[in-house]
């Protein structure tokens, strides 16, 4: 397939490193042009990833005239999302995108749409979704490790600086950090989000324009609750950038850091005010191409488009993880439950 990929800034770097790397995309992407609005970070990449042949544009569509992709890979900043993306889709190109899909739910349909009317594929890149943890975690709670799930509950404390953009953004946890966590709550419990509450907040000595913290509750399907509780200027002792999680069940509850540690205790003997338990084994996954970030999801995005299906992470799912991120946002802005059960 022949891509061109969009945004040449520091994100880019993971992407082109898994296309040149991984085993799972070998000989199946050409690389034709890289699109960068300051030709200079285009030249940077290029050299540093050893592209000596590849096309340097500013502008998309020359790129498009010139190298008649197949694809475009979509890695710039939020605002610029969905000029870039329409742009994409209009040409005939399928389209993988960095989160998030869109700056409101009325434009993120608005691209679905227009991708369906084409008749090409338009994917999130949530490539945390593809790691070793969150699979363990989701196939153990899809067998009833633990039961039936009854609570999912995550905290997320980092105290990152990245300078740039990020920190003069709105909402900047909820809308490019968060929605990571609130896709994998999705992903793990297999449930639908129906409602939510949420504050944001803006910790004294926070570096950030505004809304660097949020707490979020929400009503998920079958009386499952999911709790979020979240910082990016929180200093010292970091968690996991996936998070650091507790899953109860009706039989036990599963803790995981994020990170490797993943260990379920399962409640045992007869009914007491504090019952016994013992750990049991969370296996590991064997199948390598749902383990390897941004490698899995560019596969994933390919065999979509070859085989004519949806991908795992195609818009249609994103839009449930979009939905939580605007109604997070919403809520706090209204000091009200916001309901997402109709998106």
């Amino acid at each position: 397939m022949r891509v061109v990929l969009v945004g040449c800034g520091n994100m880019a770097e993971g992407w082109l490193k898994a296309i040149q790397e991984s085993p799972l995309l070998k000989a199946r992407i050409t690389l034709v042009g890289l699109v960068d609005l300051n030709i200079a970070a285009a030249q940077a990449l290029a050299a540093k990833f050893g592209l000596s042949n590849i096309s340097l544009c500013a502008d998309l569509q020359e790129s498009i005239a010139v190298n008649k992709p197949d694809a475009l890979f979509d890695v710039t900043v939020p605002e610029a999302r969905p000029i870039i993306v329409r742009a994409g889709l209009e040409a005939g190109l399928h389209v993988l995108s960095e989160k998030p899909m869109a700056p409101n739910m009325q434009v993120a349909r608005d691209l679905m749409a227009l991708a369906d009317r084409k008749g090409l594929s338009f994917s999130i890149a949530q490539n945390r979704r593809y790691k070793q943890g969150i699979r363990r975690v989701e196939a153990f709670l899809r067998k009833g490790g633990i039961g039936e799930i009854t609570g999912l509950h995550a905290d997320f404390f980092i105290g990152a600086r990245f300078g740039g953009f990020r920190e003069e953004m709105d909402h900047v946890l909820l809308l490019d950090m968060a929605i990571h966590t609130f896709d994998a709550a999705r992903f793990m419990s297999n449930q639908k989000p129906l409602r939510v509450q949420c504050i944001e907040a803006n910790p004294n000595g926070s570096w950030y324009g505004q809304d660097a913290s949020a707490f979020a509750t929400f009503e998920m399907s079958n009386n499952v609750i999911f709790s979020y509780r979240g910082s990016w200027c929180a200093e010292g002792s970091n968690t996991s950038w996936d998070a650091s999680w507790r899953i109860t069940g009706t039989k036990g509850t599963l803790h995981w850091d994020g990170e490797q540690a993943i260990s379920a205790h399962i409640a045992t003997g007869e009914e007491a005010f504090l019952r016994d338990s013992v750990e049991t084994i969370v296996p590991k996954i064997d199948d390598i191409t749902v383990t390897q970030e941004h490698a899995s999801v560019i596969a994933a995005f390919l065999d979509g488009v070859k085989n004519n299906h949806r991908p795992e992470t195609d818009s249609a799912d994103n839009l449930h993880s979009l939905a939580m991120v605007f109604a997070a946002i919403e809520s706090a802005k209204r000091g009200c439950k916001i309901d997402i059960s109709s998106n």
